[in-house]
């Protein structure tokens, strides 16, 4: 019996024809989809654990193949060989000349750059440092083929895990999430602008069955039973949203012992402001260094309760952490004009005293329960320090601090909320009813000409910690998110994450550009990552998803993908 035919004769015929189904269902949507290139041929035939050569190839693709079926990709299966340990062995052993097992990774660096279908200098040493293990300069190439084989295997079950998942959601026709991982995605470079004119309707993003991601999250949030005998921190802070840019109160977090911690965070409604539906928010913790794989993040929280308060559960070394708040900004929409009366902010008693108006007031009281971090009633001079630095810009220095000493009632050596009206009084008085900087504090705020708060979103944070009594939760700064160790940020961060937690789809002609779909409880988002050396134009199409807002004006528009990612965020209207 020849080998050629060995495979399918050891194998029931409809057995094979599952997995040939399979591992084509691992790049395409369906087996009515073509391949398109040597490249796509090479991939489909390298998921049943085939690895043709060149000349292989090119015997299936000549210069006048333009696609291949699903059942020419059977035929080729049928024809060529499924690589066998026994091959990997073969091969290796004719460079491992005395015999023990091992070969020079030297040698094997050599080889495949000058022999045979050469290899480029930089995939050989990316090839073995992956092996490498203890950096020995050795390869153990029994134990490799080994690993070769059993990955290749736990590949294929994977695949028909999900051609089975992905069959029964056809015949139970279960709705797509929100429509966005049916969106239409069409690419061109921005080198060429040469439109990528796939044919409609058929979707112009492939998904990657071979990868799972944790998408599905159908989960309740549940906070530890024990809770409240734990050690609580907590504090407020606020997002905003100044010209199109995320600014918020970021956090130190020191924990002196190891210990098992809750995190939640939930948006507090402003008192005339946001929407009845609550901002999705979200916290992200990381390590004040990176780990040994140059990662910062720790964990976030992805999962929430009816009343949109998320939480997270994990285990944390003793060490110092950086806690960052997060929103996907779907609910913040840019101010293009302001329309309506602008509210009154100052008026004149009968004395002829400026005062400030009932209203104002009002919302002057409601920025003082912000600005009160620790949520004692009062504002300290590190608070007031922040609202300080967010409304004019400028920190409080010393002699500052003592104006505000002298001019109104301190309690402790902190501003009550009467010294805080009383404060901004003095201000209407003294600038004699002018309210440019009055106004200047309010638009900082978040706060529109109606006294709407429509920029800005307060939150609670609460840190539970079950054994260490003595964590500490400071806030340490209120701006844009800074550059962490490691040149990474915040986006980069956030990117990775939700590329990690989510499901890949490859769009189809751009090998370097990939679409990630990642959903929790509240919200999705879309990643798109570039990875080639130049900008790419996509046209993102999500007009036909119902019920939903997103980060960016609209839900049809073009992006800009600079190499690197670019995220998209999609939250439901209610």
């Amino acid at each position: 019996m020849s080998r050629r035919s060995s495979r399918s004769s050891t194998m029931d015929q409809g057995e094979f024809i599952l997995e040939c189904k399979a591992a084509y269902l691992s790049m395409f949507d369906s087996i009515k989809e073509k391949i398109e290139s040597q490249d796509s041929l090479l991939e489909a035939l390298q998921q049943t654990g085939r690895n043709p050569s060149v000349k292989i190839l090119k015997k299936y693709w000549t210069n006048d193949t333009d696609e291949l079926s699903f059942d020419d990709f059977v035929d080729i299966c049928k024809k060529e060989p499924v690589t066998t340990s026994d091959d990997l062995m073969k091969a290796f052993r004719k460079i491992d000349i005395n015999g023990d097992g091992y070969i020079s990774l030297e040698e094997l660096h050599k080889i495949l750059t000058s022999k045979g279908e050469k290899k480029s200098k930089s995939e050989v040493k990316k090839m073995i440092d992956e092996v490498d293990e203890n950096k020995d300069g050795r390869l153990d190439y029994k134990e490799f083929c080994q690993m070769v084989m059993s990955t290749t295997e736990e590949s294929k079950k994977m695949q028909r895990k999900m051609m089975e998942r992905k069959e029964k959601k056809k015949r139970q026709d279960i709705e797509r999430r929100g429509d966005i991982s049916g969106s239409q995605v069409s690419v061109r470079s921005a080198a060429s602008s040469v439109k990528n004119d796939l044919p409609r309707p058929s979707p112009r993003v492939k998904k990657d069955k071979s990868r799972q991601g944790s998408v599905s999250r159908a989960h309740k949030l549940d906070e530890p039973k024990n809770l409240r005998e734990w050690t609580h921190t907590k504090s407020k802070g606020s997002f905003f949203m100044e010209d199109g840019s995320l600014i918020c109160h970021q956090y130190d977090f020191n924990l002196p012992d190891d210990s098992k911690i809750w995190i939640t965070i939930q948006p507090q409604k402003g008192s005339r402001g946001m929407d009845s539906s609550p901002v999705d928010t979200s916290v992200f913790i990381l390590r004040d260094r990176p780990d040994e794989d140059g990662n910062l993040l720790v964990a976030f929280t992805e999962h929430r309760d009816s009343r949109g308060k998320y939480g997270v559960s994990c285990d944390l070394s003793a060490g110092k952490y950086y806690i960052m708040p997060y929103t996907t900004g779907c609910r913040f929409k840019s101010r293009k004009s302001e329309s309506g009366k602008e509210a009154k902010l100052v008026s004149q008693d009968k004395g002829g005293k400026y005062v400030i108006t009932k209203s104002f007031r009002k919302v002057l009281e409601d920025i003082f329960d912000y600005s009160d971090l620790d949520g004692n009633g009062f504002m300290s001079r590190k608070e007031f320090n922040l609202f300080n630095i967010r409304t004019s810009g400028e920190e409080v220095a010393d002699e500052e601090w003592q104006v505000v000493e002298d001019r109104i009632d301190l309690e402790d050596g902190e501003i009550t909320k009467a010294g805080f009206l009383q404060l901004n009084e003095l201000e209407a008085e003294d600038s004699e009813g002018d309210t440019e900087d009055l106004w200047t504090t309010l638009v900082s705020m978040g706060y529109n000409k109606q006294l709407v708060m429509d920029q800005a979103c307060p939150f609670q944070l609460d840190v539970y910690t079950e054994d260490c009594d003595d964590a500490e939760l400071d806030v340490v700064r209120v701006d844009s998110y800074p550059t962490y160790p490691g040149d990474l940020s915040f986006d980069d961060i956030i990117s990775k994450s939700f590329i990690k937690h989510g499901e890949i789809s490859r769009v189809k002609g751009m090998k370097d550009l990939c679409m990630y779909t990642y959903t929790n409880d509240g919200w999705a988002t879309l990643v798109l990552d570039n990875k080639s050396h130049t900008r790419v134009r996509v046209e993102l199409d999500c007009s036909r998803s119902e019920n939903v807002t997103s980060n960016h004006d609209s839900l049809q528009r073009t992006l800009r993908v600079d190499p690197g990612s670019t995220v998209v965020s999609f939250l439901p209207l209610n």
